[in-house]
């Protein structure tokens, strides 16, 4: 894979696509300095049709809530991704209607899907303005409805890649894009196709590269004093972890949880960066073999396993490759077991909705690589953009928390704090009556959950997987969406667009899990913005000095007891001093399982030495496995190969076992294993 190619192409392509819905705004008379009237019907002498005239007026209310650069940025990434998805879709062979969109069957750029049009049978074509477009030549106009077309029929399969395209996202579709040069040309002409078979490695690449711009900003304005906004963190933060790295930490933490309690040398053999238990005293062997007994009791549906951070779902499919392995070990298939890590084990979480999009994507075409059939068996993963409840209107909770919208003389112009909200609401009547909500439902107890939903999920998008949830009562959430659902009124939209998400996602954060592995946020704290170093200090005083010290922290909460986490993280908390706390933490509430300390410059993606590790969710005084690398150079496939070294040979001079207990007999307590 040449990820410099990918790289060229993808920070060109933001710029591109920028530059052409920009210039699509300004055809409807929208500007970064003026947004015109929503009700003009006329613009520059073109006149709007009813269509184009709500979805400029759609466009409008959009920018004036999250202002013109914003919306322009959103608009260019959707269409980013939405082009990335179709083409690993038609090249894999993965679209329903097995007509590709980009290109014909050698490859060319002549989309089929124009040699085919008037053949085509997808939900919502209108064939009579496929003729009409063909007999008047209007080419380019044909395709951008055959895409359009296109990704709309995909909604019923994908629904959160491909929305339905109604709204101002159709208005600001970029021109031309059969002409040499175009977005789609070049993605064809500069990116192999063999690389798209690569689900994993060509989205987390493309994702990273096309935020390589927005990133290099950031951190110029760091040297000015410019804190990091909540806006800009994912672009500050999110790094494609190398993928022999992922199966370190995924094999050495889910793999490692099954063959402790379901033995089985060819499954393990199937695992190359898997490391063996070190040999233990008989009173630690005691301890682990009961450990173990409570392993073998896991049947496969009961594996709960979340990547936090999950970025574009390059640890999530690892995940799901390894739990594969596990229901094929306990006598599933692979198309039973896709079905079932999709309904029962697997989640994700990202503060990032263009990141929790092709995570989304990835982990569906994942689930599509081991079942056929998997786009006709209407299931959906777990895996969720977090979304904050800082805009929920005082209204929609009102009727969320009754039978229907509640009279009240109090109408707040924007959305008040969840305190507020709940003292408001305590003092709205009850409704009664009829086959009311009142009567079959604790109307106090759904007042009470929504307030504990909406003040803990309050900044949510910042603090990301960082905020802890408790006490809400999800059941009684999930049953008044579901009669909402079948209801009529002008409310049920923001119900479901906006309250039931916020219920997934606390949900998620607020279960346990047997396996968190995840490549967290670097940040410093002074990096930080007021809102979130606030937090960090409040939430997590002895250790935040960084949010991937928090994340530490924070992970091991989301676990059971005797669970297993893996990191990769920079290796600061090694040794330096400030990180003293978090050290006496893990060796005194968890052991190390595992750990390999990488070269200095050895990770090229990030500014920062690394390592990566596991750790057991308990205090076990047992000898843990660490491999120094930190003599090897020559990037991240030198030290793949001195790893793999070490495995085969634990004599090799760089491969250690030792006790975590042994660390705090040196002053400072530092990770000294060698």
């Amino acid at each position: 894979m040449d990820k410099n190619a990918i790289k060229k192409y993808a920070v060109w392509a933001r710029q591109d696509l920028i530059e052409r819905v920009t210039q699509r705004a300004m055809k409807y008379g929208i500007t970064a300095q003026s947004i015109g009237n929503p009700n003009d019907e006329n613009i520059n002498d073109y006149l709007l049709s009813p269509t184009e005239k709500r979805q400029r007026q759609a466009l409008i209310s959009k920018i004036q809530t999250r202002g013109f650069d914003q919306v322009i940025e959103e608009v260019a990434y959707t269409w980013f991704n939405r082009f990335a998805a179709l083409r690993f879709m038609e090249v894999n062979g993965y679209l329903p209607s097995h007509i590709r969109v980009f290109t014909n069957d050698e490859g060319e750029f002549k989309p089929q899907i124009l040699t085919e049009a008037i053949h085509l049978e997808l939900d919502g074509l209108d064939i009579k303005k496929v003729y009409e477009l063909e007999n008047a030549n209007k080419t380019e106009e044909l395709y951008k409805y055959l895409l359009i077309v296109q990704c709309n029929a995909l909604n019923s399969i994908l629904p959160r890649m491909f929305q339905k395209i109604e709204d101002y996202t159709e208005l600001l579709f970029p021109d031309n894009l059969l002409r040499k040069g175009s977005v789609v040309e070049q993605m064809v002409s500069n990116i192999p196709e063999e690389d798209w078979t690569d689900q994993v490695q060509i989205i987390g690449w493309l994702y990273q590269y096309y935020n390589t711009e927005p990133k290099d900003k950031v951190f110029a304005n760091l040297k000015k004093n410019i804190k990091i906004s909540k806006e800009n963190i994912p672009a500050a933060t999110q790094l494609f972890t190398p993928d022999w790295i992922v199966h370190y930490m995924v094999e050495n933490s889910l793999g490692r949880l099954w063959l402790e309690g379901h033995p089985n040398e060819s499954l393990k053999s199937e695992w190359k960066y898997y490391l063996e238990e070190a040999e233990q005293e008989p009173e630690v062997q005691k301890q682990l073999e009961a450990i173990r007994k409570e392993y073998a009791d896991l049947k496969p549906e009961e594996i709960k396993v979340i990547d936090p951070c999950m970025g574009s779902g390059h640890i999530l499919c690892v995940l799901f490759d390894v739990l594969v392995k596990i229901y094929l070990d306990y006598g599933y298939t692979e198309r039973e077991a896709a079905a079932k890590i999709i309904e029962n084990n697997l989640y994700g979480l990202d503060i990032d909705e263009r990141a929790s999009q092709l995570a989304y994507f990835a982990v569906m075409m994942k689930a599509r690589q081991y079942d056929r059939r998997f786009f006709s068996r209407s299931l959906q993963p777990k895996v969720y953009a977090i979304c904050e409840s800082n805009a929920i209107s005082q209204d929609v909770a009102e009727y969320f928390c009754s039978q229907r919208p509640l009279q009240s003389s109090y109408r707040s112009p924007a959305p008040p704090t969840a305190s507020a909200l709940w003292a408001h609401l305590k003092n709205c009547p009850q409704e009664v009556g009829g086959s009311g909500f009142g009567e079959a439902k604790d109307e106090r107890g759904l007042k009470q959950a929504l307030s504990s939903l909406l003040t803990q999920m309050t900044d949510a998008s910042e603090f990301g997987s960082l905020i802890t949830i408790s006490d809400i009562d999800f059941d009684l959430l999930y049953s008044r969406i579901e009669e909402i659902k079948n209801d009529d009124s002008f409310y049920k939209l923001d119900v479901i667009n906006q309250i039931m998400p916020l219920v997934e996602v606390a949900q998620v954060l607020a279960q346990k899990y047997h396996v968190v592995v995840t490549n967290p946020p670097y940040m410093g704290n002074s990096g930080m913005n007021l809102i979130l170093s606030d937090f960090i200090k409040k939430s997590y005083p002895d250790i935040k000095m960084d949010l991937f010290s928090c994340f530490i922290v924070r992970c091991g909460d989301l676990l059971t007891k005797n669970g297993f986490m893996g990191f990769l993280t920079p290796y600061v908390w090694m040794f330096i001093q400030s990180y003293e706390k978090l050290r006496t933490l893990i060796y005194s509430t968890k052991t190390i399982e595992t750990l390999i300390q990488f070269e200095y410059s050895a990770f090229e993606e990030a500014t920062v030495p690394i390592c990566t590790f596991v750790l057991n969710n308990n205090k076990i005084n047992k000898k843990g496995n660490y491999v120094r690398l930190t003599d090897f150079r020559g990037g991240m496939e030198v030290q793949r190969i001195k790893y793999l070294e070490s495995v085969e040979n634990p004599k090799c001079g760089y491969y250690f076992q030792i006790s975590s207990d042994n660390f705090s007999k040196i002053p400072g307590s530092p990770v000294a294993y060698w």
